[in-house]
């Protein structure tokens, strides 16, 4: 039984925006004060500072929400989210890799020879990482046919890639404080140039996740009832993991490793309304970014002018949230 709710939609974008707006006005200075001043410097604190910040936080959060259902549907799994391929060893090692070669000790010798390394920085290369261990999961998984495979898979990329950085951040102990921050997560940084690309990122993931949407419908119904429909599914997983290693590549580039915003995203929608994947995919979008700009401005609030890192704010909050999800299930006879 499908339960509708068509209101959803428009009151999580409402949301959104009313909280774009308390995003802005979140500081030492209100957003009142910064509107109606003519300092240079207020104006630039509004419109270069705190603007692309909220609506990155919204952006990203976006990304991980489209990601985390897309992830839940083709895998089947409720715990399924967008890490699981091992995207998030992936970016971190990239990560780690761009500062070794590029700014620490005898590593810049090393690095000195590849100037394009200082052309791509960090931000490209934990995309590079994030895609390339998805590629790596897939060349150990033979492909796309079987999902389980490809699952462990993506455990043991995850597993691997891990246990280099943590090699090389031995090697140059100088990376474990920026390491330490990249997977503590935040959108501190987060600039015009970076909203650009995650929103492209974002359309383009949007579209392509609703033109392959019928598949995780399909697949939810089991994988014998999707094959008896005739549909190419080795091509439409393939898509569909393209989507969602470009989503979850694209986000943790720019914020750094947040937990539980792609989980917890498509657990809330699936809560409130029984969709097919075509609206439930947008909808799982929207939560994301709600929830990460909203913790994005606890994290800016709570302990003012400290800032906490807003993955450790996602991760208390996320695991919360599974930890009542679990009790509520046990006493309904399930988990």
């Amino acid at each position: 039984m499908q339960t509708q709710r068509p209101w959803l939609g428009p009151v999580l974008l409402l949301l959104g925006a009313l909280l774009l707006l308390l995003g802005m006005a979140v500081g030492s200075m209100g957003l009142e004060a910064l509107w109606s001043s003519h300092d240079a410097v207020a104006r630039q604190i509004l419109w270069q500072i705190r603007l692309p910040r909220s609506l990155g936080a919204w952006l990203a959060g976006a990304l991980l929400g489209l990601a985390g259902a897309v992830a839940q549907g083709l895998f089947r799994n409720p715990l399924a989210d967008p890490f699981l391929l091992g995207s998030a060893s992936g970016a971190a090692l990239g990560s780690a890799l761009a500062l070794a070669l590029t700014g620490s000790g005898a590593a810049l010798a090393v690095g000195a020879g590849m100037p394009w390394l200082q052309h791509l920085g960090m931000v490209g290369m934990a995309f590079l990482g994030a895609a390339g261990a998805v590629v790596l999961a897939l060349v150990l998984a033979q492909g796309v046919v079987h999902g389980l495979r490809l699952l462990l898979a993506g455990v043991v990329v995850g597993m691997v890639l891990g246990a280099v950085r943590d090699l090389l951040e031995l090697h140059y102990p100088d990376l474990l404080q920026p390491m330490k921050a990249f997977g503590l997560g935040s959108t501190a940084l987060v600039g015009w140039s970076a909203c650009v690309l995650m929103a492209l990122v974002w359309g383009l993931c949007s579209l392509a996740a609703w033109a392959l949407a019928r598949v995780l419908d399909a697949l939810s119904l089991g994988e014998a009832t999707a094959i008896s429909l005739g549909l190419p599914l080795a091509a439409l997983r393939a898509g569909l993991i393209a989507v969602l290693a470009l989503a979850t590549g694209t986000a943790v580039s720019q914020t750094g490793l947040i937990a539980f915003v792609g989980l917890a995203a498509p657990h809330l929608v699936r809560g409130l309304v029984r969709a097919p994947y075509r609206r439930s995919l947008w909808l799982a979008s929207a939560m994301g970014g709600l929830l990460l700009l909203g913790a994005d401005i606890l994290a800016r609030s709570l302990m003012a002018p400290q800032e906490l890192p807003v993955g450790v704010l996602t991760a208390l909050l996320g695991g919360s949230y599974l930890l009542w999800l679990m009790h509520r299930g046990r006493q309904r006879g399930g988990l």
